[in-house]
């Protein structure tokens, strides 16, 4: 414990001289349990009422002790280590092949809507690519936001503005944008994509990894549909610290999900100490002396003769 005004301890020297005075003082005998009662000084009487006597001056020394502003530093607590996720959603004609009971699509979208809702208290982006990428939700905290756009961001809708074809790198280079404008938390990146880019090709791969890396970002790929995810995607998996899976059936998919998440585990950090008022020992004190003090005044006391 420590006081933030602290020169004012130097008034407990009042309380401790009134102390001192009331132990060394010398008046008349003591009367008790009635007025006019006559009895020798000292013995046990004596010892008792001198020590309730001391109740103002411990008083005065709580009033000087919270004047001095008592001070106490905070426990560290764990505190959640939120994580920037950028979902990076693929769009081309081929999502709309069959897959399951739906579209490969219609299965991207559910798995990305189970995920943002088991795992609670990250931040999440959805950005949109084919031909061109778009940014569709901007990082938030409210899974609603994806539930509420599923209508809007279907294939055949939005091929017209975006296209039909598959630019993975495009779509990572706008997720990159995305999450760069954001200082606090961990930044990942999750493709979900049933294709190979031709924008990956000539060393691009390597370049997108090497940049996504140095910004802290890392990238984990899904590949629906039939075979493994292209060896271009994989490989920026891998140089960023992610990993890329390939999912044949909508069981699969969830699989492919729930193991990102138990790789991309919550992180916790000790948070700062901060520091606190302690009024409450004091406070306690105090009123525990005030309540003696007035107990005793109804018939433990001096008489002024």
């Amino acid at each position: 414990m420590s006081f933030g005004y602290w020169p004012f301890l130097f008034g407990l020297f009042v309380p401790l001289l009134i102390l001192l005075w009331g132990w060394q003082r010398k008046g008349g005998a003591v009367v008790l349990p009635q007025d006019y009662g006559v009895r020798k000084r000292g013995g046990f009487a004596w010892f008792g009422l001198n020590l309730f006597q001391m109740l103002p001056g411990i008083l005065l020394a709580v009033g000087v002790c919270l004047l001095a502003g008592p001070r106490q530093l905070s426990v560290p607590e764990d505190k959640r280590v939120m994580t920037n996720i950028e979902f990076c959603l693929d769009l081309s004609g081929s999502m709309t092949a069959p897959f399951g009971e739906g579209t490969r699509f219609d299965a991207a979208v559910e798995a990305i809507n189970s995920f943002v809702d088991f795992r609670k208290g990250d931040a999440y982006g959805l950005t949109l690519f084919a031909n061109i990428a778009t940014g569709w939700i901007p990082l938030t905290k409210d899974p609603s936001a994806f539930k509420c756009s599923t209508p809007f961001i279907k294939p055949e809708t939005m091929g017209a503005s975006i296209g039909g074809g598959t630019m993975i790198g495009a779509g990572l280079r706008k997720c990159m944008s995305n999450l760069t404008q954001r200082d606090e938390g961990d930044r990942m990146i999750l493709l979900v994509s049933d294709g190979a880019s031709m924008d990956l090709d000539n060393g691009e791969d390597e370049k997108i990894a090497r940049t996504l890396k140095d910004n802290g970002i890392v990238m984990f790929a899904v590949h629906i549909g039939e075979g493994s995810a292209p060896d271009e995607v994989a490989a920026i998996a891998t140089i960023t610290g992610g990993s890329s899976f390939a999912a044949g059936d909508e069981i699969g998919l969830r699989n492919v999900f729930q193991k990102i998440d138990q790789m991309k585990t919550v992180r916790m950090e000790k948070t700062i100490a901060d520091i606190h008022d302690c009024f409450w020992p004091f406070c306690l004190v105090g009123l525990g002396s005030l309540g003696l003090y007035i107990l005793s005044s109804f018939g433990l006391r001096f008489t002024p003769w």
